[in-house]
Parts: C-alpha cells; sequence; structure tokens
C-alpha cells in the first residue's frame, strides 16, 4: 500500500505563513483509479466556464479500462454561461483555487499517464492541463498558486480505450493543488459527446527528457469551426456593450475561402457605444492576469488571413495581434493593420510580423469597428484561414 508522507515547512522567517506541501511516494501517485479508492487523490470540484453544459459520473461501471469504475463526462455545448467553453479540475480539496494550503509536492514524477475513449469515436477534448491555478474565479492572484502549468491537446478520441501521456520532465512540480483538467471547446464538437477517463496516475519514467520548445508553422488560429488545429478563443468581448452590438458565427458555411466554415461577423450600433471588436484569447478571458499562458509564436514572420464583406464597402478598423497590456502577463508584442474596406470577393491580408517579440502571446487575433465609418444600420462580414507562418 502507497504510503503518504506529509511534510510540514517550518518557517524561518518570523512572521512569514508556513508552507505545507504533501510529498509522495516514488512508485507513483494516483489521481484515480476506482472510486472511493485509498489511493486516489484530487477531487473533481473546480467546474469552469459552461458548467452547466458538462455532466460527470466518477463511478461509471460502463466497461471501465480496469478495475470496477472509470469517470464518464457528457459535453453538451448549450453555452448555457456563453462561454463556449467548459471544463473541470481535479484539485488537492473541495473547490480550491488557491486560497487553502493543501497542494502536493510532485517533484519525484515526470510524467502524466492516463487512458481514454469516446463513446463512438471522434469526440475531442480540447485539453488536458497540469497545475495551471494561479487566479481565484474573481480574478485575484491565488495564495498558494501552482508550480507549473502544463497542457496539451486537442485529443480526437476513438470507441477504444487508448493511451495518453503528458511529459512533464523539467517541469517544476513542487507545488500542484490543480491535479488535472479536462476542457472542451464547443468549436470542436459537432453535438453531445460522451468521454471515458481511467487510470489517470503520475509517474516517474527514468528515461523521459525536457521536450525542447518550438512551435510548428503554420500556426492556426481558425482553420475551420471543429479543426483540431485551431488556437485561441474568441471571448474578448470588447467593450462591456459588445455583445450587444457584434453576433459572431464561427460555423458559417456561407461561401468560406477554403474548408466547410468561415466566421460570420454582424455589427450594429445597438449599444449606442459606437465600436466594438473581439480578441482571440489564450485561455479564454485571458486578459493578461494568467502567468505561464501565452504561445511562443517565435519564428513566424507573418499573420495572413481571409476577408470578405457581404456587399462590399464595409470597413474594419483594425485586424492585429497582440497587444494585451493591461495584466501582469501581458502580450510580448503587437502587431497590425488597418482600416480595411473590404470587398465582396475574398482577400488575402497579412500583417507582418518582421522583428517582432513573439515569445509571449495570449492575444493571437483581434478584430474591431466602429459605425462611423459603416453603414449605420450595420453591416456584415466574414473571416478565414487565419494563421501565423
Amino acid at each position: 500500500m502507497r504510503k503518504i508522507l506529509v511534510l510540514v515547512l517550518a518557517c524561518v522567517l518570523a512572521g512569514a505563513p508556513a508552507l505545507f506541501a504533501q510529498s509522495t511516494s516514488k512508485a507513483g501517485f494516483d489521481v484515480y483509479t476506482d472510486k472511493n479508492s485509498p489511493n486516489n487523490h484530487f477531487i473533481p470540484s473546480g467546474w469552469m466556464g459552461d458548467s452547466g453544459d458538462l455532466r460527470m459520473n466518477d463511478q461509471c461501471a460502463e466497461t471501465p479500462a480496469a478495475g470496477s469504475s472509470c469517470v464518464k463526462v457528457i459535453y453538451n455545448p448549450k453555452k448555457s454561461a456563453g462561454q463556449g467553453w467548459a471544463g473541470i479540475y481535479w484539485q488537492s480539496a473541495q473547490n480550491n483555487w488557491g486560497d487553502k494550503n493543501t497542494g502536493f509536492d510532485l517533484s519525484d514524477f515526470n510524467k502524466l499517464v492516463f487512458k481514454a475513449k469516446g463513446a463512438k469515436g471522434g469526440e475531442v477534448i480540447a485539453k488536458v492541463k497540469i497545475g495551471g491555478i494561479t487566479n481565484k474565479p474573481d480574478g485575484t492572484i491565488a495564495a498558494y498558486p501552482d508550480t507549473v502549468n502544463a497542457e496539451f491537446g486537442p485529443i480526437q478520441l476513438t470507441s477504444e480505450w487508448q493511451d495518453f501521456s503528458l511529459n512533464l520532465a523539467g517541469k517544476d512540480l513542487k507545488y500542484i493543488n490543480g491535479g488535472v483538467a479536462l476542457v472542451f471547446d464547443s468549436n470542436q464538437v459537432k453535438g453531445e459527446q460522451t468521454v471515458y477517463l481511467d487510470d489517470v496516475r503520475f509517474v516517474n519514467d527514468p528515461a523521459l527528457k525536457a521536450e525542447a520548445v518550438s512551435t510548428p508553422m503554420p500556426f492556426y488560429v481558425y482553420a475551420d469551426t471543429r479543426s483540431l488545429d485551431n488556437h485561441f478563443i474568441p471571448s474578448g468581448w470588447m467593450p462591456n456593450t459588445a455583445s450587444q452590438d457584434i453576433k459572431m458565427d464561427t460555423t458559417s458555411k456561407e461561401k468560406p475561402q477554403s474548408g466547410d466554415t468561415c466566421i460570420r461577423v454582424e455589427y450594429k450600433n445597438a449599444s449606442g457605444t459606437r465600436w466594438a471588436g473581439i480578441y482571440w484569447q489564450q485561455p479564454a478571458n485571458n486578459w493578461g492576469n494568467v502567468p505561464k499562458a501565452g504561445y511562443n509564436l517565435t519564428g513566424a514572420t507573418k499573420l495572413t488571413f481571409w476577408a470578405r464583406g457581404e456587399k462590399g464597402g464595409e470597413t474594419v478598423n483594425e485586424f492585429k495581434m497582440g497587444g494585451i497590456s493591461s495584466g501582469e502577463f501581458v502580450d510580448s508584442d503587437t502587431a497590425g493593420i488597418g482600416p480595411v474596406r473590404l470587398t465582396t470577393e475574398w482577400t488575402k491580408y497579412e500583417i507582418d510580423l518582421t522583428g517582432k517579440d513573439l515569445s509571449y502571446i495570449i492575444g493571437g487575433f483581434c478584430l474591431s469597428t466602429n459605425i462611423d465609418v459603416n453603414d449605420p444600420e450595420g453591416v456584415v462580414f466574414y473571416v478565414d484561414e487565419i494563421k501565423y507562418e
């Protein structure tokens, strides 16, 4: 039986808080094996985004990969909270968003392994995350933040159990509160989907080496609505009234430039604010308050995209990347073009990134317009094939 050693580090500085971290056996550290297993750690209590779109059963007996049960998650992308994504964190204590000092020291491990499958095949998990709880739901900095924010995905499942792993070699795992998180993106699924998870654990692989940091090009912001190549989430609506003024459909089939879909944007000055825009962010709603979240896009020399107007003459004041600068963990640079006057024909546009610092990008793409340069009754325009090259 695994023994869990509890290590209390007494603080040596007068008046400083004591740090509590639970150490672990080197044999392995289970997140989930079977329901109510004494070896389980972390609690699936951190529901995020459109949490009403998720249902979970962590004692499902439908053909588990091993043992008597597995985790069953049903995701129905209804956008119940208007986010377009949903997720669940397994946390070191119930609903611990970093205000309780209950994390585990997982420094003895360098890999997360798990098994997963879909009910039919083709189901998509947008991201599997380790750590990353650094802010509380209200946006304030957590008192006890995770020391790592690692993720991989998207993952497309088959109807058979498959083995997956996340390389954590070289990562700082000395304090982990967010053991595992599953994230689903409404743009990547066709409708309700059911996924299964089993045998989730941290292990040590002596032969494993840290992965070199590199980002292959092209790097898509938007390829097709459910493309697994998509990155960033169109969550940064500006200003607060933008939801009244902009209607966006990322699944539009109205003459896409390529593939099956494109992005349709309808803008009207319903709020009276006279302008509106949208940022594609990493992760959703990140205005610079999430550490270690940006993509390193070093090597890209341009951002290209295609756009057209419904009638011709529509004006987009600015297309740009980067530029989120108000938080603590902001974009490393910005670049853009505009104003751009559209025609009814698809036209390719390019933002030159030569000489730009692309080492940390959370604002992958942005568009904004206003009523003063457009038809007072509003405009409709389309965007497709947004990618870094």
